[in-house]
């Protein structure tokens, strides 16, 4: 009598987590670039917000090419950004490489994001994170913004003229993709009590 094979185990690495994994290099790479700019290495500091910034393009890409995209990658994905661009706005503004006003525009915004979602997630419905362009265009704003401010600080360029024109980018950006985020939370959850 032949003796059954064991079950076959689950790979432990997929492909498919390829996109998370690059959430969590971008959440991994927080602390350094923080340390960087605290510590006035502001190349190394610009080098990192780089690869951070393009892991969260690559993920992204990555999810959708081949997709694979997962529940996990998308409560991912949008913690790392917010956890990068928050922390580096906040290190700047405790720096006074930034105004203390935008960060806290930025601050606002995601709290505002981060609690609307909670409470539609509790009240209404399971939240599914999917960035609006609006959000998408912010992000871009804030990743220019900053890469603009470590390298004015560090090596003199962009001129000081770019930053400001950038950093109206950032209010008006996350001004707008935050009221986006209200309106179609509060549209969703009204058309649900129906």
């Amino acid at each position: 009598m032949a003796t059954p094979s064991p079950p076959a185990r689950p790979p432990l690495f997929r492909a498919a987590q390829i996109p998370n994994l690059i959430c969590v290099l971008r959440m991994v790479l927080v602390w350094p670039i923080v340390d960087a700019l605290l510590t006035g290495r502001y190349a190394l500091a610009l080098i990192l917000v780089a690869v951070a910034g393009l892991s969260d393009g690559l993920d992204g890409y990555l999810a959708k090419r081949f997709d694979w995209r997962s529940r996990l990658g998308g409560l991912l994905d949008p913690l790392a950004d917010k956890l990068l661009l928050v922390s580096t706005f906040l290190t700047l503004a405790y720096t006074s490489l930034a105004p203390l006003w935008l960060a806290a525009v930025v601050v606002i915004r995601d709290v505002v994001i981060v609690s609307g979602g909670l409470i539609y997630q509790a009240v209404v419905a399971p939240v599914r994170p999917e960035p609006s362009r609006a959000s998408k265009l912010n992000t871009a704003a804030q990743l220019f913004f900053i890469c603009a401010v470590i390298a004015n600080r560090g090596f003199g360029l962009p001129p000081d003229e770019v930053l400001i024109p950038s950093g109206a980018a950032v209010l008006v950006t996350s001004t707008v993709s935050g009221l986006d985020y209200v309106v179609r939370w509060s549209g969703r959850a009204i058309r649900s009590q129906r």
